[in-house]
C-alpha cells in the first residue's frame, strides 16, 4: 500500500569471542539492502589494516570521558579491565529515523543498555556455539594469543552464554548458511511488524477499511 513509511530497527547480534558473530554480520551486510554497521567508538590502539571512522572510531580516555559526560553514547562498557567501547548515539538516531536498520555487534551488558536506551527498537539475537571445547578450538586456531588470555576468553565466554535468555533469539551457529538464513528471516519478521509501521491508518483509510 502507498503511503506506508517504517522506522529503523536496531539489530544486535551478540555472542562469544570466537563464535562467528563477525564472519555472519560481514554476511549480512553483503545480502541485506538498508542494513548499515554501526560503528563503535574505542579506547584501544588501531591493529594493522584498521581504518579509522571504518572499523572504529578510536580515540584516548579523555576523548571518550568527554564523550560520556556529554551524553553521546548510547551504550559502553570497559572490556576485559582495559578499553572502552561505546555507541555513538548521533549515527544510531540519525539512521532510524531515516528508515534504515543498523546492526550491532556487542555484548549482552551493551544489549541491555540500548534496549533500555532505545525501548522497541532493538532486536537481539544470540549466537550460540555448538559446544565450549569447539570454541576454545576456534580461538587456539587463531594463533595470536597467550593460553592465560584464551582461558580468560573462556570464562568471559561461559559467563556471556549464561545470559543469552535475555535476548529474542537464540541460534546455535554450526552452519553458516544456517545461521545466516535464519538471522535474515529475523530481520525480515521484524521489519514488518505492525510496530514499527507510520500511515498505515491512512493508507487503510484510503482503500475504505
Amino acid at each position: 500500500m502507498k503511503g506506508i513509511g517504517r522506522k529503523g530497527l536496531c539489530l544486535v547480534l551478540a555472542g562469544p569471542s570466537g563464535g562467528g558473530k563477525t564472519t555472519v554480520a560481514r554476511a549480512l551486510l553483503q545480502r541485506e539492502g538498508g542494513l548499515t554497521l554501526s560503528v563503535s567508538v574505542t579506547t584501544r590502539p588501531a591493529r594493522p589494516g584498521e581504518q579509522d571512522g571504518v572499523d572504529y572510531y578510536f580515540c584516548d580516555e579523555d576523548a571518550f570521558a568527554r564523550m560520556l559526560a556529554g551524553d553521546e553514547l548510547l551504550e559502553w562498557a570497559r572490556v576485559l579491565g582495559r578499553h572502552c567501547y561505546g555507541t555513538p548515539r548521533g549515527q544510531v538516531l540519525a539512521a532510524l529515523s531515516e528508515g534504515r536498520d543498523v546492526l550491532f555487534d556487542i555484548d549482552w551488558q551493551g544489549f541491555r543498555s540500548l534496549r533500555t536506551a532505545l525501548p522497541g527498537d532493538v532486536v537481539g539475537v544470540f549466537l550460540v556455539p555448538p559446544s565450549l571445547p569447539a570454541l576454545e578450538a576456534r580461538l587456539t586456531a587463531r594463533g595470536d594469543e597467550s593460553p592465560a588470555e584464551i582461558a580468560r576468553r573462556m570464562a568471559r565466554a561461559r559467563d556471556e552464554i549464561a545470559h543469552c535468555a535475555e535476548f529474542d533469539h537464540v541460534i546455535v551457529n554450526d552452519s553458516l548458511e544456517h545461521t545466516v538464513d535464519l538471522v535474515r528471516a529475523i530481520l525480515s519478521a521484524a521489519r514488518t511488524a505492525t510496530v514499527r509501521l507510520s500511515g498505515l491508518p491512512e493508507a487503510l483509510a484510503e482503500l475504505g477499511v
